[in-house]
């Protein structure tokens, strides 16, 4: 069994290091507000998903701007954004990406090239994974 110490900071540098994390949380929620009026608390809980590294469940009625919300998070932080329409007759390739054969024309010869899905992104948006089958959905909480 071993143990891993982790070396504790200073009081000055733990300060600074929470003066500069809240300085730079201000200054996210201050460039998504230009876009999204209201919706504090959400704004929020995506905040904090996304400092934690973690998931976000977002609903809500259609036109309350959520697709908005999370586009322009990415927006702001410079991440690649997808999003994904979840339909009943998409497959788990259509999402995570599929190998192809590429012929070269002037030479005649084929390779195998990977043409990566829209799961190959910073944010990802899935609306309505409830219409498409179980194992689209799965191949999605697989890539989770």
């Amino acid at each position: 069994m071993s143990t891993t110490v982790t070396p504790q900071l200073e009081p000055d540098v733990l300060r600074s290091r929470i003066e500069r994390f809240r300085k730079v949380q201000s200054e996210i929620v201050a460039q998504v507000r230009r876009v999204i009026v209201g919706q504090e608390e959400v704004l929020e809980q995506v905040m904090i998903g996304l400092f934690v590294g973690g998931h976000c469940l977002i609903t809500g009625l259609p036109g309350t701007a959520k697709t908005l919300l999370v586009r322009t998070m990415a927006q702001t932080l410079g991440l690649v954004f997808k999003r994904i329409q979840f339909t009943p007759d998409l497959m788990p390739s259509d999402i995570t990406g599929t190998d192809i054969i590429e012929e070269d024309n002037t030479t005649g010869r084929r390779t195998w090239t990977f043409v990566p899905g829209p799961i190959f992104a910073n944010v990802l948006l899935a609306d309505e994974i409830n219409r498409t089958p179980p194992k689209t959905q799965s191949a999605l909480l697989e890539a989770m």
